[in-house]
């Protein structure tokens, strides 16, 4: 099993259909028997990435759900072309695996739209500031059951603001594995890897007294990243009645290249 990458592949399959085996690495930190958000929505990018793959276009949107827990064992990925279209195509992709009463079943979905890409350099424009820059950042202690799992542990981080601040939580962080053994990470797979913390980086309740446990995530790219680094500036609402929202902006070390959402679900332990 390998240390250096979340996933390893077993077959590729035809009709868009590839098996990988889950490594430690995966590990959520709210439990080690199912994976953090962030390696399965990066495996699903590169499926959406992939799928019918056109040199002239790309991911704009995409929308992950978290169907169930995603265990750390052998998974399937299934990708395919929605909704067809030259200049604008819906890309689907799900991850399947086999539950505790053996029987195979969707545990995520992600859906992206795909753009035919033109030349809009004379207009280029980003409404967001600019994040500080890596050096900028510094090194928290990460002790505890939250943050030793096998994912958390993967990334290297540079924290901007202290975990639970008032404002936005401020980050840059980079994941140390690849995606899929033998592979390197394109830019997008990159930022899904580790975009997924969003709403812990943003929490403002302590994850030994509260769980927050996203169902989804959106993020729309306006730009490509570039680099190692991603930077997240993110905060957490709570409602009256359970329910979370993590709103915020994604940074490469040039500057914003769109913005993410997820829905919490919040409960105290």
């Amino acid at each position: 099993m390998s240390d250096q990458a979340y996933y390893v592949p077993l077959s590729a399959g035809t009709d868009g259909v590839e098996r990988f085996a889950s490594t430690p690495l995966t590990a959520s930190t709210w439990a080690d028997t199912m994976q953090h958000g962030a390696p399965p929505s990066a495996l699903l990018v590169r499926a959406l990435e992939r799928c019918a793959q056109r040199p002239d276009t790309r991911l704009t949107r995409v929308v992950v759900e978290i169907l169930g827990p995603v265990p750390i064992d052998d998974i399937e990925v299934r990708s395919w072309v929605e909704r067809p279209g030259k200049r604008i195509e819906l890309v689907v992709a799900e991850l399947w695996a086999t539950g505790p009463d053996g029987a195979a079943r969707a545990v995520a979905r992600g859906t992206g739209w795909r753009m035919q890409t033109v030349d809009t350099t004379a207009v280029v424009h980003t409404a967001d500031p600019m994040l500080a820059p890596v050096s900028a950042g510094h090194e928290l202690p990460m002790e505890g059951p939250f943050w030793g799992s096998g994912f958390v542990t993967s990334l290297d981080w540079r924290w901007l603001a202290d975990i639970g601040c008032e404002g936005p939580g401020q980050v840059w962080v980079r994941p140390n594995p690849v995606l899929v053994e033998g592979e390197s990470l394109t830019p997008i797979q990159r930022l899904f890897s580790v975009v997924d913390v969003s709403n812990g980086v943003g929490a403002k309740i302590r994850p030994d007294e509260w769980t927050f446990l996203n169902t989804d995530l959106t993020v729309h790219l306006f730009r490509v990243p570039d680099g190692e680094w991603i930077g997240l500036s993110s905060e957490t609402s709570y409602g009256p009645d359970g329910v979370g929202m993590c709103a915020g902006v994604v940074y490469d070390e040039t500057g914003a290249v769109g913005r993410i959402s997820q829905t919490v679900q919040v409960r105290a332990r």
